[in-house]
């Protein structure tokens, strides 16, 4: 049996297109592969960046939340301090060891209305609070203190965390 010469080249013909149709179709489906292929990379590359720059936030929040424990740390024992020194001299004014003593002056017999002679008293000492007006002073002198850090804290706050340098690439 033979195969005559145009059979023999339509079946060549067509197996050759078959071979060209599957080829292409595998061709297809490997560059259907790449392109998936790269567009996970792509995608994985912009969750890259998205992590990095979510750990580089998280580094600085970290950082701004040190200084500003640092710096509470810092004013809170310079408060608790202060407060300490003005309830020791308290208890010594209260105690009679320390006198809480009061620049002042006393003003002329003429300033008085209606005097018509100079005026003079024996000299008693140095002036001094009365008893009712030394817890206020020391109230006082609290708050104060109180001020004093609340106004220094803000001022360490500003220039360690809202004033901070810019972040290190």
């Amino acid at each position: 049996m033979t195969i005559s010469l145009p059979r023999l080249a339509l079946f060549l013909l067509l197996i050759s297109l078959m071979a060209y149709v599957l080829f292409d179709d595998v061709a297809d489906q490997r560059d259907n592969a790449l392109g998936k292929r790269d567009a996970a990379v792509r995608e994985l590359g912009s969750v890259t960046t998205e992590r990095d720059g979510l750990l580089e936030a998280a580094r600085i929040s970290r950082e701004m939340l040190a200084a500003r424990e640092a710096n509470d740390l810092k004013n809170t024992l310079e408060l608790n301090d202060a407060l300490d020194h003005n309830k020791s001299l308290q208890r010594a004014v209260d105690d009679g060891r320390q006198r809480l003593l009061v620049k002042a002056r006393c003003s002329t017999a003429t300033a008085v209305p209606g005097a018509t002679s100079t005026g003079s008293m024996a000299d008693a000492g140095p002036a001094e609070l009365a008893a009712d007006a030394r817890s206020d002073y020391f109230t006082l002198r609290n708050q104060l203190a109180l001020t004093r850090q609340m106004v220094l804290g803000l001022q360490d706050y500003i220039r360690t965390v809202v004033q901070r340098p810019p972040a290190k690439p």
